[in-house]
């Protein structure tokens, strides 16, 4: 399992970091297996697993459990960082040292925070409490309304000016880490070779650290959301959707179960008690 120190060394020695979201423990079993380095449980699983449109709905008992959940089925193989949620860290730093506290007991070895300004000093007391921290830059979904949705940032010379400042601020303010989201290529590679820290972007290009994606946008489970920047390595929408037809059709013509899926019974004889009828007892196989 990858450190927060590794994070660091990967950099150094110009190797990616992979990482991907997860938010229950049948996919964390499955990640657990394969060579993924860290798992996020974003707080975009308010809108993936709850069907919620926006991330503000997530809340600290939400993600605690959804952190829970990944933490049992990655069972100690997996790096998991969780998200805090819409304005826990606007709220006391005793707030925010608790809800941190809470991910890293269900499981989370870190905490990712969106934004700097306002944040520097949550940061600071965060690592220095022994909370690992990963920033977040650009499209950062939790002020999609003050950027007047889900839009591309960092567009013009004001605003990646900008954008190197935070990130060096996120890395002076000692997090280990910094998430990209939706920014132009060029700015995200002065970004990311500004800083000692890894970069990890999504929409930001080919020049960061390493990756992140949301689990079920790269299986293709929702093929009609197709951003720039998100690859289909799966298409499980249509397979999915086939199994669930077969099993469906199956059920209707009397092909599910077969005789080879149905427990059979052995009927053995056994002595009638005094004064009771003949008895039999059953007794089944599995």
């Amino acid at each position: 399992m990858i450190t927060v120190p590794e994070f660091k060394t990967r950099k150094q020695q110009d190797q990616k970091i992979s990482m991907i979201t997860c938010y229950d423990a049948s996919f964390a079993r499955v990640l657990a297996e394969s060579p993924i380095d860290a798992l996020l449980v974003g707080d975009s699983s308010v809108m993936t697993m709850q069907g919620y449109d926006s991330t503000v709905h997530a809340t600290p008992e939400s993600i605690e459990f959804f952190v829970a959940s990944v933490a049992r089925g990655a069972a100690g193989k997996k790096f998991i960082v969780a998200d805090m949620p819409f304005l826990v860290t606007r709220k006391s730093r005793e707030h925010l040292v608790d809800v941190a506290g809470r991910f890293l007991r269900a499981g989370a070895h870190a905490v990712k925070i969106e934004g700097i300004h306002g944040n520097e000093d949550g940061v600071r007391h965060l690592v220095e409490s022994g909370i690992p921290v990963m920033g977040h830059l650009g499209l950062t979904p939790q002020f999609a309304n003050a950027f007047g949705g889900m839009k591309v940032q960092a567009k013009n010379v004001a605003e990646q000016e900008q954008l190197l400042a935070d990130a060096r601020a996120f890395e002076a303010a000692g997090a280990f880490s910094l998430v990209l989201e939706c920014i132009p290529g060029g700015i995200a590679g002065r970004v990311t070779e500004a800083l000692t820290i890894p970069t990890i972007g999504i929409g930001a290009g080919t020049v960061t650290d390493g990756q992140v994606l949301v689990l079920q946008d790269m299986l293709g489970m929702n093929p009609g959301f197709k951003p720039k920047f998100l690859r289909h390595y799966a298409k499980l929408h249509e397979v999915l959707t086939d199994a669930f037809t077969r099993y469906h059709q199956d059920v209707m013509q009397g092909q599910f179960p077969s005789a080879k899926e149905t427990y059979q019974s052995d009927l053995k004889a056994v002595s009638p008690a005094p004064n009771d009828g003949p008895a039999l007892k059953e007794v089944y196989s599995s």
